[in-house]
């Protein structure tokens, strides 16, 4: 079977705005955000469904979100972050980390697409500037 598009992004066949790396799992800015600051955390490894993860793996991600989602929350000034796992169109298990004021945000009809680079490294510097302030520190 072909890469997934994540794993080609994982691996820098295709640019990806990456905000945390680890052995086990990165995270990266969306090309279609519902919301500004909108994340994906995604494992390396390619499992297509959350329910087929490892339970450590799965714990894995999970803390990842809420470290990602904690600094999201600071960086846009938002009253929630959601926590969406869809998996519909990659198959490649992944976490939406969505900043959201209300449920209106979370319709992932109104994704946006061709979002300029330069706004997702911005979001991505938001963030980034989060996880250094909790000394979160990943090898971007």
């Amino acid at each position: 079977m072909a890469p997934t598009l994540f794993t080609k992004i994982i691996n820098g066949e295709i640019p990806g705005t990456f905000v945390y790396r680890d052995e086990y799992c990165v995270a990266f800015m969306t090309i279609s955000p519902i919301t500004t600051g909108h994340a994906l955390v995604v494992p390396i490894k390619e499992i297509d469904q959350w329910t087929d993860l490892p339970p450590q793996l799965n714990a894995h991600l999970f803390n990842v979100a809420k470290i990602v989602g904690r600094a999201s929350m600071r960086a846009f000034s938002c009253e929630r972050i959601a926590l969406v796992v869809a998996g519909y169109e990659i198959p490649h298990c992944h976490l939406h980390v969505i900043p959201s004021n209300s449920m209106a945000d979370l319709e992932f009809a109104n994704a946006r697409t061709n979002v300029d680079r330069k706004e997702l490294e911005q979001s991505a510097a938001r963030i980034i500037v989060e996880l250094k302030r909790d000394g979160v520190i990943g090898d971007l």
